[in-house]
């Protein structure tokens, strides 16, 4: 076990490691395996019989996948090591790109027997571009047919001549030989000698000196070569390749003493990209692993328990935290009291007196903590912030509603929750449509956001497709009027609206002129005369959808003395806009949005013709040097219903999309025809 010193661990002792990659490429049973090795569990536990320290969540065990992020510990050779295990799933990068912020280094674990996939393109680029020192572990390397020399050459052709075995399987995948540390030996394929030699030669390259040494000697030590072994990992230079087999161990140990002995700890990683304000004049900000600096901690994870309360789990860059320390959230202006700090083993909590510099820890049952915050001690660090993740953007909605009525405040505030845990998932409540609607990444993230209210929260809930937030407009002026009169014994109602409307460009909006003369309809009564109007407005006359864009003119009208009423006014200026806008050509029209495709180049002549096919064109493409290509274009959104599930069929999965509202455009005349049968006008009163 690791030694506490006064300040917790040192950051020299510490490593902290998020598993990353596809689904399916053993990265929960990889982080059972070194639990296991480092003696910290009895047992590796098994994914079928549920009883994984990583998939706790019931949905995981019955489901067999990791959905959120799990963060664990173990201790080897006294260095502490920090692990989180990511769902590999593309619907849950919500849940394994944050743990990107909370570690020095990325282990990108690739299934042996399905070698790469699109999720381990993804996670290189993403650990790449936030400076993380990357390794990759091929696991399952003693899988039935796998070619582990092909892979290999694989890796390298797609990721660079910068990724080099640290080992190699020997003895048919039952073992591992050490190559960096080890000049000579025997391995299932390739040269032991050759694989040290290259190892070697790739870390000196970045200090002049150890040039120059290794060209006069021949080889150099590899125990001298901390340093720019560090260097190679900070800068890129080296991407170690490790071979394991979680199942049956193999590279288990081995793999353990790399992470101890190889992998940057926290003061010699690269720094977190800390920044003060915001847009063009954030400038950065350094966090310096020092226990006795002042605290800054970054939240990357925030779990929501029913019986817990909400917990955020975070990763502190520079000082100490202890229980009972003053912490402020963000610019928050009121600190909150660390009443207990946690240590996480999956879903268990081991209670702590104080972590420092590189530590992963946890509080519980604070309201005002929320996913990316910065914790710190000092007020004067209110405005810094961590620089933002690219997140894809939640595309695929689903419309949520309540079983029984009255409910929906209970749902409501249950869905604010489930997305306070993911910042993949969108809510919103459209005005236009009167809908609540949750956004998500795809299917699988909306389906197990469905299980989760209904199983764990115990919320019935109905769902359907959203509605398409359709408009109308009027196409040419024209002119209504209506009188309305009503006798009900005593003082009637009595009001008359004479009115024009007149097409404005797109984005205008409304207007509303007042030309009436001679007091034939008073002052008083003229906003009763609008009311009416946008009453008509947002009903629409042909489709049920709010027209927009519109100038109305009031020019005429009349009034009773006695029977004249505001009620009178705004029923007899709706059915005077209602009679003006049936002769105006009113038009319905559709929300066009822009479209961003990224898949690979040679899916690109599918993509375009499907988008053709959904009433769609191409504004542009571009390659980005990787064999992804990127497609611009628009399109109506009523034709992007299950969008995500065509271009995964076009692209074998490996596509993505985002869209952004552009314009209302007119829909196709068969279009009108339907959605005006569809509507059936209010009855008139």
């Amino acid at each position: 076990m690791a030694t506490l010193t006064s300040n917790g661990f040192e950051p020299a002792t510490l490593r902290t490691l998020a598993l990353v990659g596809a689904a399916g490429a053993g990265k929960t049973s990889l982080a059972e395996a070194l639990l296991h090795r480092s003696g910290m569990i009895g047992a590796p536990g098994s994914l079928e019989r549920g009883t994984t320290v990583g998939d706790f969540d019931p949905l995981e065990r019955r489901m067999l996948h990791s959905l959120a992020a799990s963060v664990m510990h173990l201790d080897h050779q006294g260095t502490r090591v920090h692990l989180i295990d990511t769902p590999g799933s593309p619907d849950f990068l919500g849940h394994s790109l944050p743990a990107l912020e909370a570690v020095e280094t990325a282990a990108i674990v690739v299934n042996a027997a399905t070698g790469i996939e699109p999720m381990t393109r993804r996670m290189m680029e993403w650990a790449a571009g936030r400076g993380l020192a990357r390794m990759i572990v091929v696991n399952r390397i003693d899988a039935e047919r796998v070619d582990l020399r092909r892979l290999l050459d694989e890796i390298r052709a797609t990721f660079g001549t910068e990724c080099l075995p640290l080992n190699l399987p020997a003895d048919g995948g039952t073992r591992v030989v050490d190559c960096f540390f080890n000049p000579c030996g025997v391995a299932d394929f390739s040269s032991v000698e050759d694989a040290h030699r290259a190892l070697v030669e790739q870390v000196v390259e970045v200090d002049a000196a150890f040039v120059e040494r290794y060209l006069n000697d021949g080889d150099v030590d590899p125990r001298e070569l901390h340093a720019p072994l560090e260097q190679a990992l900070r800068e890129g230079h080296l991407i170690p390749v490790c071979f394991t087999s979680a199942r049956h161990g193999a590279g288990i140990a081995e793999l353990l003493d790399v992470l101890v002995q190889l992998m940057p700890n926290p003061t010699e990683g690269n720094p977190p990209q800390f920044l003060e304000g915001t847009g063009p004049n954030a400038r950065p900000v350094a966090a310096r692993p020092d226990p006795q600096a002042h605290v800054l901690a970054h939240v990357f994870k925030v779990a929501i328990d029913p019986y817990v309360g909400k917990m955020g789990v975070f990763r502190i860059h520079q000082g100490t935290v202890t229980r009972d320390s003053l912490l402020y959230v963000g610019d928050g202006r009121k600190p909150f009291k660390v009443g207990h700090l946690f240590l996480l083993q999956g879903k268990e909590h081991v209670e702590i007196p104080r972590a420092g510099p590189g530590e992963i820890c946890a509080v519980a049952k604070v309201d005002e903590i929320h996913f990316d915050a910065v914790l710190h001690d000092a007020a004067e660090d209110a405005h810094i912030h961590l620089k933002p993740l690219d997140f894809p953007v939640p595309v695929h909605g689903i419309v949520i509603e309540p079983k029984r009525r009255g409910n929906e405040q209970r749902l409501w505030d249950l869905l604010q929750k489930l997305v306070e845990e993911d910042p993949c998932l969108r809510l919103e409540q459209v005005a236009a449509t009167r809908e609540t609607v949750v956004y998500g990444l795809g299917e699988l993230h909306l389906r197990v956001l469905l299980e989760r209210l209904t199983e764990v929260h115990r919320c019935e809930v109905q769902t359907r497709p959203p509605r398409i937030a359709y408009r109308e407009t009027l196409t040419r002026p024209a002119e209504g009027h209506h009188r309305h009169k009503k006798q009900t014994g005593g003082a009637g109602q009595f009001g008359e609206v004479f009115l024009r409307v007149e097409p404005l460009p797109p984005g205008s909006g409304f207007q509303f002129v007042d030309e009436v003369r001679g007091g034939v309809i008073p002052a008083q009564f003229m906003p009763a005369v609008e009311k009416g109007v946008r009453q008509a407005m947002e009903t629409g006359v042909v489709s049920g959808h709010p027209v927009q864009d519109v100038r109305v003119v009031v020019y005429d009208g009349k009034h009773h003395s006695v029977d004249s009423k505001e009620v009178a006014f705004v029923t007899a200026a709706r059915k005077a806009f209602v009679d003006a806008a049936l002769k105006a050509g009113p038009q319905v029209l559709e929300p066009i949005v822009d479209l961003e495709i990224t898949a690979p180049e040679s899916c690109i002549g599918d993509i375009t013709g499907d988008l053709l096919a959904r009433r769609g064109i191409v504004t542009g493409q571009r390659l980005d040097g990787s064999g992804q290509a990127v497609v611009l274009g628009q399109a109506p959104l009523a034709e992007l219903n299950g969008y995500q599930t065509r271009l995964n069929s076009l692209t074998g999965g490996q596509g993505r999309y985002t869209i952004a509202f552009s314009h209302h455009a007119a829909v196709p005349p068969a279009v009108q025809q339907q959605l005006a049968a569809a509507f059936k006008m209010p009855e008139p009163e």
